[in-house]
């Protein structure tokens, strides 16, 4: 016992350096992906450090190539599958209060994203004020293709995208590298990986948790970079025109009226895409993202509490389940989804994912009051 236990811990690498308190994910081999412990620790050193003065900032980071490939959904699905589908509420509602916690924390948190940055990973690292990215940086939110949906409070920070951008990366999993994730927002900062180690220490004699100061340093190490020709930021035109529709229905008919006549294979990739993920994902995020545009970070992880328990409970779809054993157990990459068609899936279909759900002793996820001494950046998220 005392071995598995140790196991679980070297799992993040807590640290003090100086002034700064540095967390290291470190599970290189599964890519950091998040276990229920790793999500536990972080919302313990996290919420302990808050009330440290000593802790002027805080510094999250990954061990090997990736940042975080996401949570680790395979066990979550495993032990729903099998009946205990809460293993995984407990799970999201862990997870759901550290990115709660990370976006309206009072000190400044550096995310430095070296690497590969996925469904849970984008959770433990977009809600920091301050997101480096590198050229090794690989964003992505997938989950449409596993009977998922993009989670995390990434409907929150994705809406806050200029145009339907967020629409986009959310619905289609595309894959964003670090000058693309800066020149939309997701990063703040663009660092060679040749200079993080000296970030890193000058990060660590920072004595103030001034966001401004914390800023000046990191801008050091900076560089610009520009968009490769191809990148799909160039098309923000297209995604705008097709992505702002009302409905999914919409959006692929939009695509492929843009595809007619035109060998585009942009367009015909991205629809490929949408056409191969579970419908009953997308239309849950489209709804998701439209809805949380104006509200605050706490109305859009209570919403995806609910969503999430329903898809563990798996009483409406199997979709998880089904996008879980093709993506990642038998790796045929050939779900069958049900409903297999957007437009077998109703309005009132997609409803149901949104309300409580009627189960012995399920309550809503109960966020804490977050209001004393909060900076103005943080505030605004609430």
């Amino acid at each position: 016992m005392a071995s598995a236990a140790k196991l679980d811990e070297d799992q993040v690498l807590v640290e003090r350096k100086s002034y700064a308190r540095v967390l290291t994910l470190n599970r290189p081999k599964q890519l950091n992906a998040l276990s229920y412990y790793m999500v536990s620790k972080l919302l313990e050193v996290l919420h302990d450090d808050e009330e440290n003065s000593d802790v002027k900032l805080v510094i999250v980071k990954g061990n090997g190539r990736a940042f975080c490939a996401g949570g680790d959904v395979a066990a979550v699905a495993h032990n729903a599958k099998g009946g205990d589908w809460r293993f995984g509420a407990k799970f999201f509602d862990t997870e759901y209060k550290l990115n709660y916690l990370m976006a309206t924390y009072s000190k400044p948190q550096v995310s430095i994203l070296n690497g590969i940055v996925m469904g849970g990973g984008a959770g433990a690292s977009m809600h920091g004020r301050f997101r480096v990215v590198t050229e090794n940086t690989v964003f992505a939110m997938p989950e449409t293709a596993l009977g998922l949906f993009p989670d995390v409070g990434a409907p929150y920070f994705l809406s806050r995208l200029a145009g339907f951008f967020g629409e986009y990366v959310g619905l289609t999993g595309a894959r964003l590298d670090g000058a693309e994730m800066l020149a939309c927002g997701l990063a703040t900062h663009f660092v060679p990986s040749t200079k993080l180690s000296l970030l890193e220490e000058s990060l660590c004699k920072v004595e103030t948790s001034d966001p401004a100061v914390v800023s000046a340093i990191i801008d050091k190490y900076s560089k610009k970079v520009s968009l490769k020709e191809d990148s799909v930021y160039h098309r923000m035109y297209v995604i705008n025109k097709c992505f702002s529709r009302k409905t999914m229905e919409e959006i692929l008919s939009s695509l492929e009226t843009e595809a007619t006549g035109k060998a585009d294979s942009w367009i015909s990739t991205t629809l490929e895409t949408l056409k191969k993920s579970s419908p009953t994902s997308l239309k849950i995020f489209l709804r998701l993202i439209r809805e949380v545009r104006l509200l605050g970070i706490g109305d859009c992880l209570v919403r995806e509490y609910r969503i999430v328990c329903h898809i563990l409970q798996g009483h409406h779809s199997k979709d998880f389940f089904e996008g879980c054993r093709a993506i990642l157990i038998d790796k045929d990459r050939k779900p069958k989804w049900g409903p297999s068609k957007l437009e077998l899936l109703s309005d009132s279909d997609v409803d149901r994912y949104f309300s409580k759900l009627d189960a012995e002793g399920w309550k809503d996820l109960e966020l804490p009051k977050r209001f004393k001494n909060l900076p103005a950046h943080a505030i605004s998220k609430l």
